[in-house]
């Protein structure tokens, strides 16, 4: 990894097959993905889908949406709050359960989406740092750092990543 000033980083060089978060738009970018991706909590499988979208934006890892019908029964329970980011609009977030475990907000959706991010209207993101684990294909994500962005990162994907310590200023 290079060595960069917390002012201003200098992005890793993808090998073959990755691609930086550095070449990614802002404002963020809606891409549909083929990919399987499952997620667990409590010993159990929450979510499991090959329908899910990534939100791709400039030094974040993508954020994974997947469709709200593809997580098990009860699993996401709606609950108090709500956020608002400049791109997409209001979030509203679900505590959500899996055997005997409970993450309170440990999910989120853009029911009413801004233009330009219809696409994720009944999509549901996970906070893959409170999660037993998120997978897509089969890759065991890490999540980033700081968990504001709630990103997933696999060997695909290289930074350095915002959210990181010291990285608030970029």
């Amino acid at each position: 990894m290079t060595r960069r000033s917390p002012s201003h980083p200098t992005p890793d060089v993808p090998g073959p097959g990755q691609e930086s978060v550095w070449d990614y738009p802002r404002p963020p970018r809606v891409e549909r993905t083929a990919s399987r991706v499952v997620v667990r909590l409590g010993g159990q499988v929450v979510a499991d889908t090959t329908g899910a979208v990534r939100v791709l934006e400039t030094s974040h890892p993508p954020v994974y949406y997947l469709p709200i019908s593809d997580f098990a029964p009860d699993a996401l329970v709606p609950t108090s709050g709500s956020s608002m980011c400049e791109f997409k609009g209001s979030a509203s977030y679900f505590d959500v359960h899996g055997g005997d475990q409970v993450v309170r907000r440990g999910a989120w959706t853009y029911p009413t989406p801004w233009q330009g991010y219809g696409e994720l209207r009944d999509l549901v993101a996970v906070y893959p740092s409170q999660m037993d684990s998120c997978e897509v294909a089969g890759e065991r994500v890490r999540a980033q750092e700081g968990d504001f962005y709630g990103g997933w990162i696999t060997a695909d994907i290289v930074g350095p990543f915002k959210g990181e310590p010291g990285t608030l200023g970029w």
